[in-house]
């Protein structure tokens, strides 16, 4: 009996069904205008964009504009690259433009199926953002669609890492900007420490498609993005830490060896705390279980671990007075290698050797963040479905499966599990050897560069040939009947073929590092009998074509010959060479995919298989596994290896039955669920300085934007006064419980007033409101004769600058302290409290701290500016033009200068020859 849930499906279709679709009535209206815009010249297909802009300045809705829109991209893709888009292709760019992840297969043309939601958006003047995963392909996606966008009367830039200023923010000035998902995430981050609006790159976060999608928003989104620079030094605070440490006692903390923790017990958070206090570290009334004291906490669980947990000789040795940290399995060296977080400088003050300041947080933002600034999001991918749940709580983003253009003909195996890793890399050499002899072309999939280098070595070795065949024969003879031999008989043919060729069965391993060597490999692993090994299928953005890749082969070719090549002749050649291989491979059965191994997500697997059986071309994919494999011995490969002992199978044989499919399935799917609560917790912290940071950046955007602070500065000055007299003259007290001295001292040095507090506290009658008005309205006149004296624009300056430098200056100090806390508040799980909601409270009880330190700050900074003298101002036109390469007249800055005749010269006065430096910079450098 059917489900209610299957019934449903077979009467209505799935819930995918009915997407597809409800968007069918769009493809047909978009075919029925191909002919009229076929009829336009290229100036009228250029002239229908002003056209859209001028309709959408007057109110339609872009909705209303994608018919004719995506029929005029149609044709100019058409004419600038020879492709028209299939309907599917069109389908996938409705559902990009809906804010959706198009799931479409390789070979699809997802390049193209951009075009269409990018041109449409484009259309509102705000720019839109196509994500790729390298620079390689920002480059080439850029030159290749931006044809397209030319033709349509727009603009293309692209970003890649080391721009000049200029280049990159004309980039982002573009209707179209290509970049990788790194660059946008660093100019975001760079842009919040700009102080001015010209300077900034990023203009808006509007619309914005990812591909590679599954790759950018989950795999990469684990390591936020992070711009550091050197640290204050902090060397004496580790130095004092570090005398505490030989004081306590085994009753003071505790030691796991196993997962290289320590940690200090009741009694020594008591001990530490009151001997802080006596060494002045802890201020008087503060305890290391207050917020302010994250830092201090930090350092001293860092030096307890240098102390009880790094053993001199073992995890580092002293040399050249430096700390040098040993590799636990190598016993070798790591020079260059520190250890993160201060822990390496909690060593170097146990050892006594000269404290390298650490490495701080400036800057710092997730992917998952960063692409939820956008307006609408969208992406693209080949494998998406298995993650649909992540991309819908994390992004708010549906997955559509888009049908394929044509049926797809390959043929998927299932997985064939032999019970030592050994026998399963023989038979992959052999069915590479088979494929090989017939001319199919073979793409091997694995999961890292060492085993990659293992079965290249197994290809590339006769002798190592010579006995696998050898094997195989032997195993021949366990079996009875022929059909069972031949598959072991037809490998060792083959393999004995291959063992008298010198190097082997020619092949070509991935190499990650260079994306343009990258993207030849996979461009040429179609022809007929190529053998590639890829690492995690590295090398994406480039299809495999059976055949060949006419584009590059004919790109290589014309580069080789130069100016002696005949372009279109040329192509006609390479397009008959590639026609007869791609003939060739089909006969041989298309791309055969053989994987090595399951890796930990259904994802990575599946955007394997899709390499092969691209727009309809027949293919076959395999994995071939072991009981040794990861991902078996974390499913249970001992219940599975007795099983198979029972069976008595032969040594080469395999188990294949789709029982075991449907199991490491099962077992895949448990590890990703694994990992994306993992990714989900690590977002729940980041959400609470997310929060933060935008506040920040927020503000710091309003200030540059402003043309006069001086409202911003008051109500900062205002609020500061409120607290030194809610501090000092709290509510509801009497005369006698006020702190007026103190009151005093805080007004001189914060506002630098030196007004008769004292006296006015001791008048009949007066109230702590009175005290608060009066100190209000001296401070407002002392700051208008100032801005008098200095000048109006010149304090308006004044005001931007020292505004914006003490918050950059304070979130850097902000962004420290949280890390701290992040690594410390771990550990109020042990006292059965929620660490996500403890750091919440207290990163929100920072962040007020840190707000008042704001304003005080900026009051004292503003209070103490005064006007230069005139030798200052003169000295500051000197050093100017000298910063300008301009000498004065009768300047000397020769360095056999006769100095004899000059007067005694302080290091920082100007030097006599009159160049406009300071002495120290000029003729009296050391």
């Amino acid at each position: 009996m059917l489900g209610i849930s299957t019934l449903s499906k077979k009467i209505f279709g799935t819930h995918n069904d009915r997407t597809i679709k409800s968007v069918r009535p769009l493809v047909d209206k978009i075919n029925a205008l191909e002919d009229d815009f076929a009829k336009l010249t290229d100036a009228g297909i250029a002239a229908k964009t002003e056209e859209f802009k001028t309709r959408l300045a007057g109110g339609e809705k872009l909705d209303a504009l994608l018919p004719e829109a995506f029929a005029n991209a149609r044709e100019a893709a058409k004419r600038a690259l020879g492709l028209r888009a299939y309907d599917t292709q069109l389908m996938g760019g409705i559902f990009l433009h809906q804010g959706n992840i198009a799931e479409m297969k390789t070979g699809e043309g997802k390049t193209l199926v951009g075009v269409f939601p990018v041109y449409l958006n484009a259309l509102t003047g705000r720019g839109v953002h196509v994500v790729t995963v390298n620079d390689y392909l920002a480059t080439r996606d850029a030159e290749w669609m931006g044809k397209v966008y030319s033709a349509l009367g727009m603009t293309t830039g692209v970003v890649v890492p080391n721009m000049v200023e200029a280049d990159k923010i004309a980039a982002y000035a573009a209707d179209v900007t290509y970049a990788t998902n790194n660059e946008l995430g660093f100019d975001y981050l760079r842009d919040n420490m700009k102080s001015d609006l010209s300077q900034m790159a990023q203009r808006d976060h509007y619309f914005a498609i990812v591909d590679e999608v599954d790759s950018i928003l989950i795999d990469e989104a684990r390591t936020p993005l992070i711009i550091s620079g050197p640290s204050e030094d902090n060397s004496e605070l580790y130095v004092q830490m570090d005398k505490l440490v030989p004081e306590l006692t085994e009753e003071h903390y505790t030691i796991d060896e196993k997962s290289r923790a320590s940690n200090l017990t009741d009694e020594g958070n008591d001990f530490v705390e009151q001997r802080l206090l006596g060494m002045g570290i802890l201020p008087e009334g503060q305890t290391l279980y207050d917020p302010e004291s994250t830092t201090v906490v930090h350092h001293i669980n860092n030096a307890l671990r240098a102390h009880v947990l790094f053993k001199k000789d073992k995890d580092y040795i002293v040399r050249d007075n430096k700390v040098v940290l040993i590799d636990e399995f190598t016993g070798r060296m790591m020079a260059g290698r520190r250890l993160s977080e201060g822990l390496h400088q909690a060593i170097e003050a146990k050892e006594g050797v000269k404290i390298e300041p650490e490495n701080v947080t400036l800057a710092s933002v997730t992917f998952q963040n960063y692409f939820r600034l956008y307006d609408k999001l969208a992406g693209m991918t080949g494998t998406a479905q298995t993650e649909a749940e992540e991309f819908a709580q994390i992004y708010g983003l549906g997955v559509v499966e888009v049908p394929t253009n044509r049926p797809i003909a390959r043929i998927d195996e299932h997985d064939a599990i032999y019970r030592t890793a050994i026998e399963k890399y023989r038979a992959i050499v052999s069915e590479i050897a088979i494929a090989h002899a017939k001319g199919q072309p073979t793409l091997v999939g694995t999961t890292s560069i060492e085993k990659s280098e293992y079965l290249s070595e197994m290809l590339s070795n006769p002798k190592t040939l010579t006995e696998i065949a050898s094997r195989l024969r032997q195993t021949a003879n366990n079996f009875k009947k022929d059909s069972e031999k031949e598959s072991f008989l037809n490998g060792a043919e083959a393999l004995e073929k291959f063992a008298k060729n010198k190097d082997g069965i020619p092949h070509n391993v991935l190499n990650a590092r260079f994306h343009e060597q990258e993207a030849q490999i996979v461009a040429d692993a179609g022809k007929p009998g190529a053998v590639t090994i890829a690492t995690n299928m590295a090398g994406r953005g480039t299809d495999i074509q059976l055949g060949g890749n006419v584009d590059m082969v004919v790109n290589a070719k014309l580069t080789e010959l130069g100016d002696d090549a005949d372009p279109v002749q040329l192509r006609k050649d390479v397009q008959a060479e590639i026609a007869k291989d791609k003939e060739a491979a089909l006969t041989a059965g298309g791309l055969f995919v053989l994987a090595t191994e399951r890796h930990e997500s259904r994802r990575i697997d599946n955007q394997l298989r899709g390499r092969s059986g691209r727009q309809g071309d027949p293919g076959r994919s395999a994995f071939y596994l072991s009981l040794e494999d990861d991902l078996m011995r974390i499913f249970g490969s001992e219940r599975l290896d007795s099983v198979l002992g029972k069976l008595g199978m032969a040594e080469g044989e395999a188990i294949i039955h789709p029982w075991v499919n449907k199991s490491l399935e099962k077992a895949q799917a448990k590890v990703e669920g694994h990992n994306f609560d993992i990714r989900k917790q690590l977002l729940k912290f980041d959400d609470v300085m997310n929060d933060q940071r935008k506040a920040i950046f927020e503000q710091r955007l309003e200030i540059m934007k402003a043309e006069d602070l001086s409202e911003i500065v008051k109500d900062m000055r205002d609020e500061v006064i409120d607290d030194l007299v809610d501090e000092h003259i709290p509510a509801k007290t009497y005369a006698d419980q006020w702190n007026v001295e103190g009151l005093y001292g805080k007004v001189l040095e914060i506002l630098g007033l030196d007004l008769p507090v004292v006296k006015w506290a001791a008048e009949e009658g007066i109230d702590d409101e009175d005290i608060r008005e009066r100190l209000s309205e001296k401070a407002d006149e002392a700051m208008a004769a100032k801005t008098r004296d200095i000048g109006g624009d010149q304090m308006r300056q004044a005001e931007k600058h020292f505004l914006l430098q003490i918050i950059d200056g304070k979130w850097r100090e902000h962004l420290v302290t949280l890390e701290h806390l992040r690594s410390v508040v771990g550990m109020r799980g042990y006292a059965q409290r929620d660490p996500l909601s403890e750091y919440k409270t207290e990163a929100f009880a920072l962040f007020e701290s840190m707000l008042d330190s704001l304003r005080s700050d900026v009051t004292r900074t503003l209070a103490m500016i005064r006007k230069p003298t005139e030798e200052e101002q003169q000295q500051m036109i000197m050093e100017q033009m000298a910063a300008a390469g301009v000498v004065p007249n009768g300047a000397d800055t020769s360095d056999d200068v006769d100095q004899s005749e000059w007067p005694a010269v302080a290091r920082n006065d100007a030097c006599p020859c009159g160049s406009g430096k300071k002495y120290k910079h000029c003729h009296g450098k050391l």
